[in-house]
């Protein structure tokens, strides 16, 4: 009879349950996917000054809120996951040539050029001079995506491909690209100047091409000339501080760590027989051993240690990070300069934008853009769930860039009516 009794109450437990379940699969859900963050514009560090308020009078997205597709654009894993997996969502094919250039150790440096497809804004002959993230080339998705935007904004765009990173391309030196080697951007930048003598220079830098950009102009004011201005995007600044934090598991770092590891093992190894090889003459500190460390490495550091430190000879990693990173070049260069990054990017750890954020509060030129979502190189936008073709951060560069040429041209016409004015007087 007791147990007649208590049966009816067994669907309710069930369903008590049920219910459980089903709150705790969305509470889960609503923090993965970070649905409980709000949109606003991004939070912006600089200078009041004549540029920054020019800035942010011609640049609607500076101020502007940022908005990711509603279901999964708050979430700065998936962002970046789409990022690496898919690049972009209906990428264009942009028609370019493929440039060689010859370097002083035998190296062959390649990148790609793409001719303007409209007049520029200010009717001026600018190119854009672009470093893509690390391993990356110019038939990635995202720099397809982009180049076509500027393409369509009047910009000449030439590409650098990472030396070692196009799988058709072999290498004729044994040497890859490093961190923060800038000799074969600069060898595209001097190009670019001698073959078009009256161009002017738009410098942008994506991920770990934003530290080799940065370095670039920091290393002598010969290399801002007849450069306008400077993009970076989502770089870390500071390869020392960051080796730290990627072997952490918070924001899954070391995972990242690890994926991104496995890519570069197979690049190098596909330039097994250039960079271990007995017919070339490799770096001396450079042995078998090292190979085999290569196969049992799990993370970027100990490649970097093992193998990619020594192509230019440094003794150790701390050296090798000290001497590549930009941020001892950050504050020599002097045209305006544009550091982005994303509060949420699982790959840069707030830690480090602190370098950026004391940089804008001292320099007039220098101007830190932070949004709340974006991941690392993601920045999709769109209404719901699919994703726009264009991203925010192929908006802003060239918004930005659009700025500063306007800019530029604004203060050469005062110039010359100045000069104009003095000269009748």
């Amino acid at each position: 009879m007791s147990a007649m009794l208590e049966t009816p109450e067994l669907p309710a437990v069930f369903d008590g349950v049920k219910l459980a379940a089903v709150a705790a699969v969305l509470y889960v859900i609503v923090r993965c996917l970070n649905l409980k963050s709000p949109t606003a514009p991004p939070e912006l560090i600089y200078q009041d000054s004549a540029l920054a308020r020019f800035l942010l009078k011609s640049c609607p997205l500076l101020t502007k809120e940022y908005i990711p597709p509603l279901i999964w654009g708050k979430s700065g894993h998936i962002q970046t996951a789409l990022y690496g997996k898919m690049g972009r969502v209906r990428s264009p094919h942009p028609y370019g040539l493929r440039k060689y250039l010859t370097m002083p150790d035998g190296a062959t440096a390649t990148f790609d050029l793409f001719e303007p497809q409209s007049e520029h804004c200010i009717g001026e002959d600018v190119t854009m001079v672009i470093c893509p993230g690390i391993a990356n080339h110019s038939e990635k998705q995202y720099i397809r995506t982009f180049v076509d935007y500027a393409q369509k904004n009047g910009y000449r765009c030439a590409v650098l491909n990472h030396l070692g990173a196009l799988p058709n391309i072999e290498l004729t030196s044994p040497r890859m690209f490093t961190y923060g080697c800038t000799w074969e951007f600069g060898a595209m930048v001097n190009y670019i100047k001698k073959t078009y003598p009256q161009t002017q220079l738009v410098v942008v830098g994506f991920s770990l091409g934003g530290n080799i950009v940065c370095k670039y102009l920091g290393e002598s004011q010969a290399n801002q000339e007849r450069v306008l201005c400077c993009v970076s995007v989502c770089q870390g600044y500071s390869a020392l501080r960051a080796q730290e934090t990627f072997m952490q598991w918070d924001q899954c770092r070391r995972f990242y760590n690890f994926l991104m590891a496995d890519n570069m093992k197979k690049i190098i190894l596909s330039h097994r027989q250039a960079l271990f090889g007995d017919n070339m003459k490799k770096p001396q500190s450079l042995s078998d051993a090292d190979l085999s460390k290569l196969y049992t490495a799990t993370s970027l550091m100990q490649i970097d240690d093992n193998v990619m430190r020594k192509f230019h000879g440094y003794g150790s990693l701390k050296e090798y990070y000290e001497e590549e990173s930009c941020l001892h070049y950050l504050h020599r260069i002097y045209v305006p300069l544009l550091l982005v990054n994303a509060a949420d990017d699982p790959l840069v750890h707030e830690s480090l934008l602190s370098i950026p954020r004391a940089l804008s509060e001292k320099r007039e030129n220098v101007m830190h853009v932070l949004p709340l979502h974006g991941g690392h190189l993601g920045f999709f936008e769109g209404s719901v769930l699919f994703p726009e073709p264009l991203t925010w951060m192929d908006k802003l560069v060239v918004q930005y860039a659009n700025a500063i040429c306007q800019w530029e041209k604004t203060k050469s016409h005062c110039s010359d009516t100045e000069q104009a004015v003095s000269g009748q007087e």
